[in-house]
């Protein structure tokens, strides 16, 4: 396996078994590459990594995600695939787990050869995930939200919430939130975050408040159910909505009426017509592959009046470039270590072989 960081004299002095290892990037890992690299950083560049695969969107395999669903969340797999690489994510959604202690989505995520199959990376995607749907948002979100926008109001506090908010103002210049949750404890600590962070933070009481005077309503809450967090009456003309709480059957966000009256755009009609607020319609209503915009295939925002709607469930192909991001970062130098995941035998038909010489090595 190649690694970037080494001199190709050194690659053919390495025993195969060497070669074969792993890198991970663990939770530490992640952390400490943002903060090296810089938040807005990050974000951009992940942005720049998604866009350029959206821009190529027909080489990629596709599929919905697979998904096991119980009474409590959801357990995922969302594959991709393009001439050159593999990539996974094991993902989860457990609404109910900060009752416990515990973070409603974790992952982590795979990048593999296609040529022989071996992975090139293991990495936590809990941090990722954040980030990556966070660089999506703002990805779409300058192309679809009105000109000299510049406040955005956030209806779910939780752990989306700063990410989505640093995005928009890494991208789209906006500077100014409006918070509202139904848990004030998610509010406060959310306000408190961002404020830090440098923005104009004003926080309400009701989500009728809260979009008034937003020109961009991110919707990012976590219970599974069908809700009605913003009704038909609460959105005037020209908002971009940017929609990312809705990602599995039973769960929406928004009153139908706001989708009649919407430019719909969407990542993958076969999942989201499954798992997005576009479940609520007829399954041939139109709508628009955010992909084809950046090709110029469609049009994005045509009239300063429109509600553009960003009906986001997430994608693997958003993951695939979240990982081609990480493994850049690891071959430049990135905090990581290696694993040693691969049964690699000097001849690769006696496997056997090479259990039996480890008799006695502990």
């Amino acid at each position: 396996m190649n690694d970037m960081t080494l001199s190709p004299d050194t690659l053919a002095a390495l025993a195969p078994s060497e070669l074969a290892m792993v890198p991970f990037v663990s939770v530490q890992d992640m952390m400490r590459l943002v903060h090296r690299e810089g938040l807005d950083t990050v974000l951009r560049d992940l942005a720049d990594h998604i866009e350029a695969d959206f821009r190529r969107w027909p080489e990629f395999d596709k599929t919905p995600r697979v998904a096991s669903h119980s009474r409590e969340g959801v357990i995922e797999l969302m594959p991709t695939a393009d001439a050159e690489h593999y990539g996974f994510k094991y993902v989860n959604g457990h609404p109910k787990n900060t009752r416990t202690g515990h973070q409603t989505v974790t992952a982590f995520g795979v990048l593999s050869s296609v040529d022989n199959g071996y992975p090139l990376l293991l990495t936590e995607m809990t941090l990722l995930t954040a980030l990556r749907t966070a660089a999506t948002s703002a990805m779409v979100g300058r192309r679809l939200m009105p000109e000299g926008a510049g406040t955005m109001a956030m209806i779910g506090n939780g752990a989306q919430c700063e990410f989505q908010a640093a995005a928009f103002r890494a991208l789209c210049g906006i500077t100014r939130l409006r918070l509202h949750d139904i848990d004030p404890a998610a509010t406060a600590k959310a306000a408190a975050n961002l404020r830090a962070q440098g923005f104009e933070v004003d926080t309400f009481r009701s989500a009728h408040e809260v979009v008034e005077g937003a020109q961009v309503i991110t919707t990012c809450t976590a219970d599974k159910q069908k809700a009605t967090i913003l009704t038909d009456n609460m959105v005037g003309a020209g908002v971009h909505i940017n929609a990312i709480g809705g990602d599995c059957p039973g769960k929406t966000e928004l009153h139908r009426d706001i989708l009649h009256r919407a430019s719909i755009f969407v990542e993958y009609p076969e999942q989201t017509r499954i798992e997005g607020e576009i479940q609520q319609l007829a399954p041939d209503h139109p709508v628009t592959e955010f992909w084809e915009v950046l090709q110029g295939t469609a049009p994005g925002r045509r009239d300063p009046r429109e509600i553009t709607l960003f009906d986001s469930v997430g994608f693997a192909i958003e993951d695939f470039s979240a990982l081609r991001y990480v493994l850049g970062r690891v071959r430049a130098g990135a905090p990581h270590i290696t694993l040693d995941m691969l049964a690699d035998p000097d001849d690769p038909r006696d496997l056997f072989g090479m259990l039996e010489r480890s008799k006695g090595r502990g």
